[in-house]
């Protein structure tokens, strides 16, 4: 198979990129959950909390090879909020205010979605036996259920794939993953507009990086080919003199792509960033591909300073993420999303620099 991308060498400051660090993620935690929204770094109790958010947290506890205590302490208490978020019936709620009362009804939109990837993560992952297995009960609950939204089939079509590459016997992971790639469906054939969609809006990776998943663990080679290059694409489109431009909150559709230096950037969020690391490093791993290293050094690259506004993403002091990059610079509230975006990309980069030290000299380095 292949999938055409500039190929260009990792940023030197690539070599700079700190560990994940937990410790504003845990500033924003308490007993309850994860609270969403910061004002600089502090925490604003107000605003409460969200399963979006929570399930985000269970998700990248989930992926630390060697969890500290803090670390394990906080994915206890994120499964315990999910799992408290879901109805019987598999279906999820989102918001909950400071004094623990929902605010809404449950459903199927993104935040089931992300419930399933968060608790398929830590079922697949997560290295202390009793979480995964109290995510894999509470997984298969929500998997019963399908929503008629393609980001949400999509964020649990990722956690379906987590399950299904721990167990690749789990029917019920594989029809949720089979039908994720079928509501995202398939690229068109139109070289200037790749897309399944007649608009590109948010969480844009998470659409490609399913169908490779889905394409790689289910053997169907045609779905992982257009899932690949569905990514390639948004790669190229994200691409902006040398580094990565994301989608912007108001989005691009075709007519947006006619001039690149013409078209909106700004504002961008951390989210986006992330996501194209986390599709890069999937895409990377399903094809063996050192070629997705490019796109993955970009997206780590946007926190550390590359990108359009030539500014760092984080605070060092605090550990947290700004909630995105304006006209203006950065937004320098310290959030909930924002952050896990952070320590997500820098979960990939621990994990390239892990990679790379066992290679043989000679390769991309």
């Amino acid at each position: 198979m292949s999938v055409t991308l500039r190929l260009v060498p990792p940023p030197v400051r690539l070599i700079d990129a700190p560990e994940p660090n937990w410790s504003h993620v845990a500033r924003l935690s308490d007993d309850t959950g994860l609270l969403e929204h910061a004002r600089n770094a502090t925490v604003r109790r107000e605003h409460g909390y969200c399963v979006d958010d929570v399930a985000r947290g269970l998700l990248l506890a989930g992926r630390e090879p060697q969890p500290t205590a803090l670390v394990t302490g906080l994915a206890e208490r994120y499964l315990a909020f999910v799992t408290h978020a879901m109805a019987p019936d598999g279906t999820v709620r989102n918001r909950l205010s400071f004094d623990r009362r929902w605010q809404d009804e449950p459903g199927t939109d993104d935040c089931w979605g992300r419930a399933l990837w968060g608790l398929g993560t830590a079922a697949g992952r997560c290295a202390v036996p009793w979480i995964r297995r109290e995510a894999r009960q509470a997984f298969l609950i929500g998997a019963r259920q399908r929503s008629q939204w393609s980001r949400a089939m999509a964020f649990a079509g990722l956690g379906a794939a987590e399950v299904l590459r721990g167990d690749p016997a789990c029917g019920e992971a594989a029809q949720l993953l089979a039908d994720a790639a079928t509501v995202v469906g398939l690229p068109g054939s139109d070289p200037g507009w790749v897309w399944p969609e007649q608009r590109l809006s948010y969480a844009n990776p998470a659409l490609a990086e399913v169908l490779i998943h889905a394409g790689d663990l289910l053997g169907d080679e045609h779905l992982l080919e257009e899932g690949l290059r569905m990514l390639g694409w948004l790669c190229r489109v994200q691409e902006h003199q040398g580094h990565l431009s994301t989608v912007p909150v108001a989005g691009w559709q075709p007519a947006d792509l006619s001039t690149p230096d013409g078209r909106h950037r700004f504002d961008q969020q951390p989210i986006e960033a992330a996501a194209t690391a986390d599709a890069c490093a999937a895409a990377a791993t399903a094809t063996g591909d050192d070629a997705w290293d490019a796109p993955l050094f970009q997206a780590i690259a946007w926190f550390l300073g590359d990108n359009d506004a030539g500014i760092v993403m984080y605070d060092p002091l605090t550990g947290g993420c700004y909630d995105g990059l304006t006209p203006e610079g950065p937004n320098l509230n310290q959030g909930a999303e924002s952050t896990l975006a952070l320590v997500s990309t820098l979960q990939h980069a621990r994990a390239w620099a892990g990679r790379s030290a066992t290679r043989p000299s000679g390769g991309l380095a």
